[in-house]
């Protein structure tokens, strides 16, 4: 398992500790249990579990959400995972902290868009 300290990716998202969360940002509901941070169309996402010390938010740029992980009262680690069972990425550890998330993106005849991982 891998750990950080200000930065890290995994597949087509990149986790950058910041100060705040912008005012505009807002909470948002889990999924199945988890908070997803990059939704994959074949459904092998990256994501955390829901807990009570974690909160996802978004933003009106789709390529830039907020993550917040406060310190757990049960001293379980806040685990990035990649939700497929084969040729899967490194779990990686996310210590207490507020970080941006931002998805890669690729530039198309069309214009910019989401990378597909």
């Amino acid at each position: 398992m891998k750990a950080f300290k200000d930065r890290c990716a995994q597949g087509d998202c990149m986790l950058i500790r910041v100060a705040s969360i912008p005012k505009n940002a807002t909470p948002v509901k889990s999924d199945g249990g988890y908070y997803i941070l990059a939704h994959s169309e074949t459904n092998h996402h990256h994501a955390v579990v829901a807990k009570p010390n974690v909160r996802l938010f978004s933003t009106d740029n789709p390529l830039i959400s907020y993550l917040e992980v406060v310190e757990a009262t049960d001293q379980t680690e806040t685990l990035l995972k990649h939700l497929r069972s084969f040729d899967t990425h490194e779990t990686i550890a996310i210590p207490p902290g507020t970080y941006e998330i931002r998805r890669q993106r690729e530039y198309t005849p069309e214009g910019w868009r989401r990378v597909a991982d």
